[in-house]
């Protein structure tokens, strides 16, 4: 091999690239609404239309005439004002929230108390504590709540879990990521609430089992008096002594979305800005000589070596994350199972941005990630059973 290649595998054990090859309509599809007519409620209601497995019935907005807009061509969908004519459809099996994170409580609430599958856009709340309770909630009701991190749907994300989990890259050993670019700073919260969900989210999906978050620590500045944190740099201390580095910037006049995970036998590098090679696998790395293999004629010599070898990268089939999402939903619904990012997955994710949130008004201390999943739900069992 030279020393940059382009390849159709991968080092080491094949694993086939994801994605969801075109599937027949089944005889019975799951009748799902959209709620909300904003930003991301009309690639919901596309990619509904486009999933075999799901048939859209409403699209939901205070804004009715919104709605009519982005429904256009789709005459048989029906659009409202009314969340509560929805929930009483008995066709609607599922719900897709896209509001904005405010009302992400309230309403998936109501539509798993209706007896709803959900799907909600991340945050999926808040408030961890909030999130908790929607969690128990659906697992009490054997219901499915789902978060879009679009993100871990794409194929190059697939395919690093793969190989994180499938280790090739042997043990981690840190994560940095950079997402800036000069963004629109928002009215109600902080760069690190806008832009980190992704990254966090994104490591939450890749991490081995085994190997989880204890302590978070974050950095902001606000050099433009915007009233809210416009840069951050967001450190998160993992269990088996790895960190994981999150910079996110609303002021950066250049786009850069990289993503490193390096490990003990390989390091990954993610450019999303680079179709031509979005991932690429390096064989390069540094190696500690294991203390059994010491002789006296060599402790005197340092005891690490540099690893120069070949970079490949993976070929990658392009598909629409989104697309993705919408067969995970409709899948975990089908097969009664949870999906790849379920209700808990959004909840670890609000534990590390509360503990963020905590750290930048300590000034940068680290603050341990919230208590347990298993205690929290326990706990917002717990609240709801003494309402």
């Amino acid at each position: 091999m030279t020393e940059t290649e382009t390849a159709n595998e991968a080092p080491g054990e094949h694993v086939p690239t994801p994605g969801t090859p075109p599937q027949p309509a089944p005889a019975h599809r799951i009748g799902i609404a959209v709620v909300g007519a904003g930003y991301w409620g009309p690639n919901l209601v596309r990619n509904a239309q486009q999933t075999p497995a799901l048939r859209l019935h409403w699209l939901c907005d205070l804004d009715e005439e919104k709605s009519r807009r982005v429904l256009g061509e789709y005459s048989t969908v029906r659009a409202t004002t009314s969340f509560e004519e929805v929930l009483a459809d008995e066709r609607v099996a599922a719900v897709a929230v896209a509001t904005p994170a405010a009302a992400h409580y309230r309403l998936v609430r109501a539509a798993l108390e209706a007896g709803k599958h959900v799907l909600v856009e991340k945050p999926i709340t808040t408030s961890a504590a909030e999130a908790a309770e929607l969690v128990a909630l659906a697992e009490a009701r054997g219901l499915v709540l789902m978060c879009d991190h679009t993100f871990c749907y794409t194929p190059v994300v697939r395919r690093i879990r793969e190989l994180v989990h499938g280790g090739e890259i042997g043990d981690v050993q840190f994560f940095d990521s950079v997402r800036i670019n000069l963004g629109l700073v928002q009215p109600d919260v902080d760069v690190l609430w806008d832009l980190a969900p992704h990254d966090l989210s994104i490591l939450d999906f890749v991490l081995p089992p085994g190997v989880e978050p204890v302590g978070v620590s974050a950095q902001g500045a606000d050099p433009i008096g915007a009233g809210r944190a416009c840069v951050a740099y967001l450190t998160v201390r993992l269990s088996n002594g790895a960190l994981a580095h999150c910079h996110v910037n609303w002021l950066s006049p250049t786009k850069v979305r990289t993503t490193l995970i390096g490990g003990s036998r390989r390091t990954l590098v993610w450019d999303d800005l680079n179709p031509q090679a979005r991932l690429v696998v390096h064989d390069r790395g540094v190696d500690l000589t294991p203390p059994d293999e010491l002789t006296d004629a060599i402790r005197h010599r340092a005891l690490i070596s540099y690893r120069v070898g070949s970079m490949v990268a993976p070929a990658l089939v392009e598909q629409e994350a989104l697309r993705n999402v919408m067969a995970e939903f409709a899948a975990a619904i089908t097969e009664g199972r949870a999906p790849l990012t379920d209700g808990r997955a959004g909840l670890r994710v609000l534990q590390l941005l509360e503990a963020a949130s905590l750290s930048l008004e300590l000034g940068g201390a680290t603050v341990p990630v919230g208590i347990g999943l298993d205690s929290a739900l326990s706990e917002a069992q717990e609240r709801a059973a003494t309402r």
